[in-house]
């Protein structure tokens, strides 16, 4: 979300969605994702197509890529071959390879819509 805010110059997830409100407590972050696509578009864009990386050491995302990349093309109104979704562990070092949690980095690309 922070991706395609960012690159569509609207500010933060943060900023639209404070974790100090209680209205988003329990959220889905799907509908989250979904409300931020309505944004970008609403500001005049379209996603192209987006790529995550998630770091963990467990679980493994191999047997849930699939469904995992279905399910961001959805969200994001796109085809899944514009949905690229990899795993990446830190040797077990830091938080994630300790298993105290889970990080990811997006990019994204986004284009004018005509």
């Amino acid at each position: 979300m922070d991706a395609l805010l960012g690159a569509s110059g609207l500010g933060d997830i943060g900023a639209i969605f404070p974790d100090d409100d209680p209205a988003y407590e329990g959220a889905s972050s799907v509908a989250l994702l979904r409300d931020v696509v309505a944004r970008v578009r609403d500001a005049g864009w379209r996603v192209a197509n987006i790529d995550v990386t998630v770091v963990c050491q467990e679980p493994k995302l191999a047997p849930h890529r699939a469904r995992m990349r279905a399910s961001l093309a959805a969200a994001l109104g796109i085809e899944v071959d514009a949905v690229g979704l990899k795993g990446t562990t830190t040797e077990g070092m830091g938080f994630e390879g300790r298993g105290e949690g889970i990080s990811a980095a997006a990019v994204c690309l986004l284009e004018r819509d005509a």
